[in-house]
């Protein structure tokens, strides 16, 4: 470092108002402080730091107008002030009126062995925000670029997982430069020799001219037409379509082959959800937990609800069974067997009504979204002789016995079992003596009066006689 060490002959006749100014001249701000580093006087040379309010500092001690973390640096500059070295440089921040900091390169030096301490200073605000527009600057860069790595990063993961053949082709050499896997199993012999090989050559001779001049009408207008092209052993016929785009000053195709059966295959599909939508039983699709997907009509219609949104998302159980353990049941028997068959129950509509149904399940665990598929049939003619009980008319088997749990409180259940066994018993007693109910109560331990009693309570008091 090059000290200045012109003449003192010069400086000799100086006076304090010279020297004033000339610390004015040679600094942006300058402190005179004494022994106890109080500041005595302030000269500020640059504008735009008289606007500060530099005069608040006299009488102040200088440590005590800075921030924190500059006393240390505060305290070192006064204690070098006095050493015959030359004063360092220390980079010192005051708190600005205005709000921040006002970064100051600060020196001190000792005016004779018992004279004042005069700090020179040299305002880094212009470097400071110069540096600050430089790291906002930094900072906006590397926001772009994460954008376009996200960017880059969701065509990427597009790209690989679409189920449609795809591939990027130079507009100019009519070269493949990328096809994702679907592509790949199409047209690459188990993924071998598409890329870097020319698009033509993966379809037959007489297809390589249907697609040069795709190629040529694509560049021209932006888009064409889709063209059929055949396979290069000429067993499969496909639809090729081509779209045209700019990276970086080059052209490249977008191409996208699908198999020419495919537009079949989706009709057949379209054809099959409006059949299962006009279907006059019941179908319902639900998430794995129970909660509904999508359902058809013929289910909105049973459940009293007029439109699908009202029943997405929310559990079947709340149309369907007595209580949750029929749903419950039914998820059980899916996850351990994958299907259910005519599975009795009730459903119940949203404006109260109830309907006997039959249900069949399925679970479909493979795919994207695992399910469950519930097909119901309402089958209240089938199951009137279950539904004349209420009025008074017993099960006549045990099969319909163990239909009426959950339906029925189980002391009823018992005591229609009884009743059941009862009636059995004098149905067999009828039988035997050729319907003579004397002999019949004789052979139960009644009195005829009982057996009679017991007949018109089961409805057998117009029964007719057997012929022997």
């Amino acid at each position: 470092m090059t000290t200045f060490t012109a003449p003192r002959k010069h400086f000799r006749n100086i006076d304090a108002d010279a020297a004033a100014r000339l610390l004015g001249c040679a600094a942006d701000v300058a402190l005179v402080l004494d022994r106890e580093g109080v500041i005595r006087d302030v000269a500020v040379g640059a504008e735009d730091l008289k606007a500060e309010g530099y005069g608040r500092w006299l009488g102040q001690p200088w440590v005590e107008t800075v921030t924190v973390e500059s006393r240390p640096k505060v305290e070192a500059l006064l204690e070098e002030a006095g050493s015959d070295t030359p004063p360092p440089w220390r980079h010192i921040n005051h708190p600005s009126p205005g709000g921040g900091d006002l970064p100051v390169l600060y020196s001190a030096i000792k005016v004779g062995k018992t004279g004042p301490v005069v700090a020179v200073g040299r305002s880094l605000r212009a470097a400071s925000i110069l540096q600050q527009r430089l790291i906002e600057a930094q900072q906006s860069l590397e926001r772009d670029f994460a954008r376009m790595r996200q960017a880059e990063t969701r065509f990427r993961l597009l790209f690989q997982t679409a189920s449609e053949a795809i591939l990027v082709v130079d507009a100019a050499s009519l070269v493949v430069t990328e096809a994702n896997p679907a592509a790949l199993r199409l047209l690459g012999n188990g993924g071998q020799g598409i890329v870097g090989r020319p698009l033509a050559e993966a379809f037959d001779e007489r297809s390589a001219t249907v697609v040069g001049t795709l190629a040529s009408t694509v560049r021209a207008a932006g888009q064409a037409d889709e063209v059929r092209v055949r396979s290069r052993a000429g067993q499969r016929e496909f639809r090729l379509s081509a779209a045209l785009f700019r990276v970086d000053g080059s052209s490249h195709l977008l191409a996208r082959v699908a198999p020419l059966d495919a537009g079949a295959a989706v009709a057949v599909e379209s054809q099959l959800h409006r059949i299962v939508e006009h279907l006059p039983d019941g179908l319902v699709v639900t998430e794995p937990d129970g909660r509904v997907l999508t359902a058809n009509r013929a289910f909105l219609d049973l459940v009293q609800v007029g439109a699908e949104d009202q029943l997405r998302g929310k559990l079947l159980d709340e149309w369907l069974g007595r209580s949750r353990v029929d749903l419950n049941v039914l998820i059980a028997n899916l996850r351990q067997h994958g299907s259910v068959r005519l599975f009795a129950t009730t459903l119940r509509g949203t404006l109260g009504a109830e309907t006997e149904v039959e249900i069949s399940a399925v679970a479909v665990p493979e795919g994207d979204v695992p399910c469950l598929a519930f097909a119901v049939r309402g089958v209240g003619r089938r199951l009137a002789p279950l539904a004349a009980r209420a009025g008074g008319e017993l099960p006549r088997s045990v099969d319909q016995l163990t239909e009426l749990i959950g339906r029925v409180p189980l002391k009823d259940i018992v005591r229609e079992t009884a009743d059941v066994i009862e009636r059995l018993c004098i149905e067999a007693a009828l039988k035997l003596t050729g319907d003579n109910r004397a002999s019949a109560a004789e052979m139960l331990g009644l009195s005829r009066q009982s057996l009679y009693v017991k007949l018109h309570r089961y409805g057998m008091g117009d029964r007719e006689p057997e012929q022997p």
